[in-house]
């Protein structure tokens, strides 16, 4: 009895999750659990990391991959990338916009291009993305977004306001697709990592000071792992979070409440 429970309020047999990428870090565990889960994985990607690997982990638990190699910052390559999870699977269930990346730099010595270039995939990516996905899960009746938020989404951090911009615009968009698409049976939520062990923050754990400064705030005392986040993401694609709509859920090892 208990087993059917948890398989109808969390399982994924059947569905299709489209991962932004996924073929790497937070991306690929999130992408590895939600195949767990049962999901069949399109994972959208620009340099396309160990994909025989990813392809290798997807296909162990008895799950379909795809992968699409593209430039998200791109418009056009953002909804092509939609079309192309269309036609390979016939549908999409689930989107996790997960794709991102980050520019150091003082903000008196910041070069403009970094800017733009963070605010594209960080943002406009989650935009386009989420917007032409939508008309795909509204023909379908449901369907689940699922964005990458930050510790920035409710900071303002340092030297990285090109990040914080765009992971509070992330927590925005959020809201404001929520508020459209909840009465359509579209579900969109993000997940607001904590400090997490992954190539965006490499330096920051290198600086031996810093990392100090930072594993001080966290009552975990650790960082967290990419699979800290994992089932968070199963969680906001199953039936269980169906009511759910809106809502950036911090997992951080209780880092904001420190």
């Amino acid at each position: 009895m208990k087993n059917n429970y948890i398989n109808d309020m969390f399982g994924l047999e059947g569905k299709v999750a489209m991962v932004t990428g996924g073929d790497t870090g937070i991306g690929r565990a999130i992408a590895n659990d939600l195949a767990k889960a049962g999901a069949d994985l399109f994972i959208v990607t620009l340099a396309g990391n160990d994909t025989e690997e990813v392809r290798a982990e997807i296909e162990s638990y008895g799950r379909k991959i795809e992968f699409y190699l593209t430039d998200l910052s791109i418009e056009e390559n953002a909804q092509k990338s939609v079309e192309e999870c269309i036609q390979a699977y016939g549908k999409i269930d689930i989107l996790v916009n997960n794709a991102g990346t980050i520019y150091r730099a003082p903000i008196l010595e910041g070069e403009n291009e970094g800017w733009k270039k963070v605010i594209d995939i960080n943002l406009s990516t989650v935009y386009y993305l989420s917007k032409e996905a939508s008309k795909y899960m509204v023909k379908q009746g449901a369907g689940k977004i699922i964005n990458i938020a930050s510790m920035l989404s409710f900071q303002g951090g340092k030297f990285v306001p090109s990040y914080t911009a765009s992971k509070h615009g992330v927590a925005g968009l959020t809201k404001s697709f929520a508020n459209e698409l909840a009465d359509r049976n579209i579900q969109i939520n993000a997940i607001a990592p904590g400090y997490i062990e992954t190539a965006n923050t490499a330096p920051i754990r290198a600086d031996k000071g810093r990392n100090a400064e930072i594993l001080g705030r966290i009552p975990a005392n650790r960082w967290g792992k990419p699979n800290d986040l994992a089932a968070t993401a199963v969680f906001l694609s199953s039936k269980a979070s169906d009511y759910m709509n809106g809502h950036i859920i911090a997992v951080d090892g209780g880092w904001l409440v420190r």
